[in-house]
């Protein structure tokens, strides 16, 4: 049967997920609303990516991959990839049908463009009252810095969190992994499905705002309290401090985390510090960090003993430890293989590959199987042909 909806030529294989029949449109760039959108098409979402001419600005970060950028193919997985130019009257109306039956449409321009593009909020809901409509930007819809321009590591450094990366008395540093920006795609995933929810009960779609700068601060919420009366130069750092962390072992390095007194114990047993179980100098959190300085050179020396791997069993379910890993021993990590948490995909231009493929476990719905991300323009023409058969058949 000739598919009647350009969101009808994603055919998935597999079972059905959570969100199976949920269509989105995919307008967004980078990380944060591209995987986000991404996490609504594991779920079983059917999601189709609007790339400008130029293409998404991912695809040309580098990348050892010669045909392809790695970090567009891990963000934009099990998505149709259209590309169109939203600046002419032909783009703008193709995506105009389009979202007469979209569910969800996410875009990331800043809140002043929207407009000038002919797409934002109050049209496209005038056309589609049902359309949950996400605007992901850097620092929100309001005040004066909202038409700048947000991106993960500029968020970092501007909300402290570079600050707190630091060692004390250092200078400030940033986290590496886009973490802002693949939280606030959580974030993005979460609000998309409540609206979605919240439309079952009310019919009507909504606005759903999602920044860069709302992110970095909600991930810090434990450090964000601020007590009236106190003064704000007090301590935020978390840390625990001496004896949490990674140390140097004789091979390798260990994490270490021993907060608990249980878990305290049996580090010393484990490492031969009987000296220190007991010691009632030593009994919490905040005396082992003010101690720190008499006992991490005692750690270091008992870790010193072994290998990082070798403590790690050693220390096995009795304090939670890990040796420092690269990534890429993650692909063949007995605890991740069991999860199912990798799977091997098929790229038309790369070949096979293995990557992230089951981020939430669902036990009724656990959603259909990924595909790769889309090369650039690759369903362009599949998808327009598909709205003009509709768009003839309407008329």
């Amino acid at each position: 049967m000739e598919p009647s909806s350009p969101f009808d030529l994603i055919r998935r294989q597999g079972g059905a997920g959570p969100l199976s029949g949920v269509k989105v449109l995919d307008l967004s760039a980078y990380i944060a609303g591209p995987y986000g959108c991404t996490l609504l098409a594991d779920q079983g979402a059917q999601v189709i990516k609007v790339e400008p001419p130029d293409g998404d600005n991912l695809r040309q970060y580098p990348s050892t991959l010669q045909a392809e950028s790695r970090a567009f193919m891990g963000v934009n997985r099990s998505k149709l990839g259209i590309a169109l130019n939203l600046k002419s009257a032909e783009g703008l109306n193709a995506l105009l049908r389009m979202v007469r039956e979209a569910d969800v449409l996410v875009h990331n321009f800043r809140p002043s463009v929207p407009r000038r593009l002919g797409i934002d909020f109050d049209r496209l809901t005038a056309i589609n009252p049902r359309l949950i409509y996400c605007a992901v930007s850097g620092y929100g819809d309001n005040g004066p810095m909202k038409d700048k321009a947000g991106y993960d590591q500029v968020l970092q450094t501007m909300t402290g969190i570079c600050a707190l990366q630091g060692k004390r008395g250092g200078p400030p540093e940033i986290v590496y992994g886009s973490v802002v920006d693949y939280y606030a795609a959580a974030l993005l995933a979460a609000g998309v499905s409540s609206a979605l929810y919240e439309r079952e009960r009310s019919g009507l779609g909504q606005y759903v705002g999602i920044s860069l700068l709302r992110s970095a601060l909600t991930m810090q919420s434990a450090r964000l309290i601020y007590v009236e009366g106190e003064s704000l130069d007090i301590g935020r750092d978390m840390r625990s401090g001496g004896v949490t962390g990674i140390h140097p072992a004789r091979e390798g390095h260990l994490y270490v985390s021993a907060n608990t007194p249980r878990f305290w114990r049996a580090l010393c047993e484990k490492t031969g510090m009987h000296a220190l179980m007991d010691d009632p100098r030593y009994d919490t959190v905040r005396k082992r960090a003010e101690h720190a300085a008499e006992i991490v050179p005692l750690l270091h020396a008992a870790l010193a003993t072994r290998t990082a791997s070798e403590w790690e069993a050693l220390l096995a379910d009795d304090v939670p430890c890990a040796a420092a890993r690269k990534v890429e021993d993650m692909f063949d990590h007995p605890q991740v293989l069991a999860e199912n948490i990798m799977t091997s995909i098929e790229h038309p231009v790369v070949g096979r590959y293995r990557g992230v493929a089951e981020p939430i476990c669902f036990g009724r719905t656990p959603g259909p199987a990924p595909f790769a991300a889309p090369v650039f323009g690759q369903h362009t023409d599949a998808v327009l042909s598909t709205e003009r058969v509709a768009e003839g058949g309407a008329a």
